[in-house]
Formats: structure tokens, C-alpha cells, sequence
């Protein structure tokens, strides 16, 4: 039997509780639900409601019989707190918080908005709704979508290019995508990874990253693709295209306006090189360098899948001699460069026997025997620019020797020098030649590699001690014109080597034995004749 204590008052006919508590009877039960999802990120709007359940739920649960009359609840009065709950904060309309009856929205969510958010309802003449389980705001920052571009932001016309969208600092939440092409959304694009199969045009894409509900990561910054005409290869020698047998030599295939993502693959005389793989990174090398090394080289570059191809390069010529050669390629007029119009002659001299040798050549057409041919000499009565290009001896086996650059002139001026190379501590002499006298000019300024190294009024330029610093491409310029460029290689005085010279020796040992048995011989029938 209850009596008038702290909380409780009886007064004849009427039992007054102060303070009424769950062991009196159970409130109704509050429950907080939260959009979107949390995480929630920087930058979001999110909506806690407060749902309270109703009092004729609260009656049934309590074990009351449903009351129509009673049913009849009045409105809430709703109260919103941050924080723990014994050192919360009520929360009311502000800046970014909006308090709209059993609704909290905070706008802009920053980092300091993490925290536990509670709620509860009063009312007049019912229990007061019991506090609702707190909720857990987790706020991180926005993910950021970032553009990842293959094989290159330069691409060339007809390029597959594939475009992935990373979406950094998400975890592990699922994610659709939108990409935007100058600012336009791709429609029906919605996968991570969006492949564009043959680029034609330049633009700019970007990407983001979205939740089911709603929620996105920020906008990728724009990569722009370049687009270029179809891809050329380009190729380069180093150290120089000249070279004797043993030498190294380094060929660079590079492709023009671009270096991601390439394999490239040689050729020499049109052939593909079994090993191309030597290739790989664009450098080709030969070390040491031999005499069939000897050639016209091209490279290509391909790369992606399905593979794009570029324009084979322009074709490089490397010229590898012997150190010591018992074929010589004897030019007349003695000099690389010529007036178109002018006559040629080209031959094969071989120590021991010519025959079996002819005059090939490699021209900007293709690789030939020379036109105008008899035996081992080549006749050309009147030059052109077509003529212009490698020549060399060639046997019936196939083996090359000495190649020389040929170039002809079909303006007024050319540089007369050496066709073969120059030898350490000798003297380079260079003329500058014109076309209607065929000698030299008076006045003329000499280049090396594209720089004044003499001025002359002679028309003429001498070194008279050359070294490997004087190897180069030379030309010269006057009022009159200016020449083509040649190469002016320069070889070590010591760089016939004494194997070069016993092969010499062993070739023509046949010879000397043969001398001496006929010297014996007409020795002996002397001595015969006149006893």
C-alpha cells in the first residue's frame, strides 16, 4: 500500500507521482534516424529525425487495452542534444542547424559536427517520451576522384586511350560513376574505367564518384587530351653513323611529341631484326660493331591494346669499315658532295681480283644495283638529287665494304672534301666549290655542326693537325649559296691494328712466294745457260 513519501502524495481519494520514472511505467520509446548514411562527408546536408511511437502503441506495449478516447495524443515538444549525455548541449536553429519539430538539419557538415546526437519529446498531460539511444556522426572529408589516363594525356588520332577514375580516401564504399566530357555529362557511362576507342578530337574529362544515396565525392580536376595526327617515329645515331669494325653505336627511336608507354622494333635493309628486343626503351646498340652491321636502319613504336602503330622513322645509315680492306670504293671526282648535272664514276678495286664485285647503292627509293654498271665500275653521265644516297661494294656472297656517302647539289655551291674519313694528326683541307667554275670561291665562312668556325677569302679552310674533337658535319655558306652538310669522320693514326696488317700480309704471302719462285727459277736457267 503506497503512502505520502518524496514522490508520491495521498490525499484521500487522489495518489499524486512526482517525477515519474521508468519503474512507474515505461515512457514512449524514441528512435533516431539519420540521412544519408554515416560516414557523412564534408561539405553534405544531413537529416536526424526523431520518431517517437505513438500512445496507442505506448498503451498496447504497457499492456493496456486500446482506448479509443484515449488516443488522442498531444503534440511533441521536441528536444535535440549533442554530446554525451551527461555533458550535452541543446541544440536549436542557427546558422548551419535547423530545429523543424521531430527534424534536425545540419547544412555544410564540417569535421567539428562529429559527435553523438540524441533526442527526446515532451508533452502536456502524457509521459514525456524516454531519451532515444544516441547516434554516432562520423564526418570525413570529401574523397577526392582523381583522372588516371593510359598510355598518355598525348595521344595520337585513332588511339585507343582508357580513363580510370579513382575515387582516393573512400574506403570501402561503393561507388557509380559520372564523367563529363568539357563540362557535359557522358550519358549511360557509369563504370570506374571508361575506354575511348578511337580518339579523334581534344577535350576535357573529368569524373566523380556517387552513393546510392546521393552522396558524391568531389569533382576530378579536367585532364585535357591532346590529340595529334598519326604518330612518327624518329631515329638518331650516337655517338656517329661512321664507324670501323669494333666500334660501339647507339640508334635512338624516339616517337615525335611523345615518350609514354612505347615497345619499338627495328628493321635494317627493310628487315625486321630478330632481335628488336635489344630495342627495348628505344635504344638499339651494337657493340661491337661489324661489317654486316652495315646498313640502313628504321624503327617503329607501338603500344596499347589493341596496339597502335606509328609511321616508320626516316631511314639512318650506318657505314661500318674495316680496319684494314683490300676492297676500296674509288669515287671520281674524289669528293662526297656534286652538281647535279655532273658526270660519276663509282669502282670496286679489289688487291687481289675486282670480279665478283658491283657498285650497290641505297637512295631515298630503295636499295639497288647501280643503274649505269659494267664490271665493277658504275658510270653516271648526268646527276640528279635521286642519285644522292649510300653506296658500297658488294660481293656475290653478299658481304659490303667501304660505303661512302654520296650527295647531290642542285644549287650553286658545295663543300669539296675527303670522301673517306680523315686520319688523326693529318690535315683537313675543305674547299667551297661553285657550280659555274669548279673552283673555289674567294670569299667563304666554314661551319662546324652548325657554328662559324672560319671565315675565309680563299674559299678554302685547312686543319693541320686534325683529332676526334674535329669530326663533325661541315658545310659552307657565301653570297652565292650555301652547301649541303657533310660528315667528316676522323679515325685513330693507331687503329690499324697489327692482326689487319698480318691478314694483309698472310693475302699477299701467295704473291711474294710466287715472285720468289720465279726469280729462283730464271736465277737457275741463267746459271744453266751460261755454263
Amino acid at each position: 500500500m503506497s503512502q505520502t513519501s518524496d514522490r508520491y502524495t495521498v490525499n484521500r481519494d487522489t495518489l499524486t507521482i512526482r517525477g515519474v520514472i521508468t519503474s512507474d511505467q515505461d515512457s514512449p520509446r524514441s528512435t533516431l534516424t539519420v540521412t544519408p548514411d554515416s560516414p557523412v562527408f564534408t561539405g553534405e546536408t544531413v537529416n536526424l529525425t526523431c520518431v517517437i511511437e505513438t500512445h496507442s502503441d505506448w498503451r498496447r506495449r504497457n499492456g493496456q487495452t486500446y482506448d479509443w478516447r484515449s488516443d488522442w495524443t498531444p503534440e511533441w515538444r521536441y528536444e535535440w542534444r549533442k554530446g554525451s549525455t551527461y555533458s550535452s548541449v541543446m541544440l536549436e536553429t542557427s546558422d548551419r542547424y535547423t530545429v523543424n519539430r521531430d527534424t534536425l538539419t545540419i547544412r555544410g557538415v564540417i569535421t567539428s559536427d562529429q559527435d553523438q546526437y540524441w533526442c527526446r519529446g515532451r508533452r502536456d498531460k502524457r509521459p514525456n517520451s524516454s531519451q532515444s539511444v544516441s547516434f554516432s556522426l562520423s564526418v570525413n572529408e570529401r574523397p577526392k576522384a582523381v583522372v588516371k589516363v593510359s598510355p598518355d594525356e598525348r595521344v595520337f588520332r585513332g588511339e585507343t586511350v582508357t580513363l580510370t577514375c579513382d575515387i582516393q580516401r573512400a574506403g570501402d564504399i561503393q561507388w557509380t560513376y559520372s564523367w563529363f566530357k568539357d563540362g557535359s555529362v557522358i550519358r549511360d557511362v557509369t563504370e570506374r574505367l571508361y575506354s575511348i576507342t578511337s580518339v579523334s578530337d581534344r577535350a576535357e574529362y573529368s569524373c566523380r564518384g556517387e552513393r546510392s544515396d546521393s552522396q558524391r565525392s568531389d569533382t576530378s580536376a579536367a585532364v585535357t587530351l591532346t590529340v595529334s595526327a598519326e604518330a612518327q617515329a624518329a631515329v638518331r645515331v650516337s655517338p656517329q653513323p661512321w664507324l670501323t669494325e669494333g666500334d660501339s653505336v647507339t640508334l635512338i627511336c624516339e616517337v615525335t611529341g611523345s615518350s609514354t608507354g612505347w615497345t619499338f622494333s627495328w628493321f635494317r635493309d627493310d628487315d625486321r631484326l630478330s632481335d628488336s628486343s635489344r630495342g627495348a626503351g628505344g635504344s638499339y646498340t651494337l657493340s661491337p660493331a661489324a661489317l654486316q652491321h652495315t646498313g640502313v636502319y628504321t624503327c617503329r613504336a607501338e603500344r596499347g591494346r589493341p596496339a597502335y602503330y606509328t609511321k616508320n622513322s626516316s631511314t639512318q645509315t650506318l657505314w661500318i669499315t674495316g680496319q684494314w680492306s683490300q676492297v676500296s670504293l674509288v669515287v671520281s671526282p674524289s669528293r662526297s658532295q656534286h652538281f647535279s648535272s655532273d658526270s660519276l664514276s663509282l669502282s670496286c678495286e679489289d688487291q687481289r681480283n675486282s670480279a665478283g664485285w658491283t657498285v650497290r647503292r641505297y637512295t631515298d627509293r630503295n636499295t639497288e644495283d647501280c643503274s649505269k654498271q659494267t664490271g665493277s665500275t658504275c658510270r653516271i653521265v648526268s646527276l640528279s638529287t635521286s642519285d644522292s644516297g649510300v653506296y658500297w661494294c658488294q660481293s656475290e656472297s653478299g658481304e659490303k665494304r667501304h660505303p661512302l656517302n654520296i650527295t647531290v647539289h642542285d644549287g650553286d655551291v658545295i663543300l669539296e672534301s675527303s670522301v673517306d674519313p680523315v686520319i688523326e694528326g693529318h690535315t683537313l683541307t675543305l674547299h667551297c666549290l661553285h657550280r659555274s667554275t669548279n673552283s673555289s670561291i674567294l670569299r667563304a665562312d666554314f661551319y662546324k655542326d652548325g657554328s662559324l668556325v672560319q671565315n675565309q677569302t680563299t674559299g678554302e679552310m685547312s686543319i693541320t693537325t686534325v683529332s676526334k674533337s674535329h669530326e663533325g658535319f661541315y658545310y659552307c655558306k657565301t653570297e652565292r649559296g650555301e652547301s649541303l652538310h657533310s660528315w667528316i669522320s676522323v679515325r685513330g693514326s693507331g687503329q690499324i691494328s697489327v692482326f689487319s696488317i698480318l691478314s694483309f700480309l698472310l693475302a699477299a704471302c701467295p704473291y711474294l712466294l710466287s715472285t720468289v719462285v720465279l726469280l729462283f727459277k730464271c736465277y737457275r736457267a741463267r746459271g744453266n745457260t751460261s755454263v
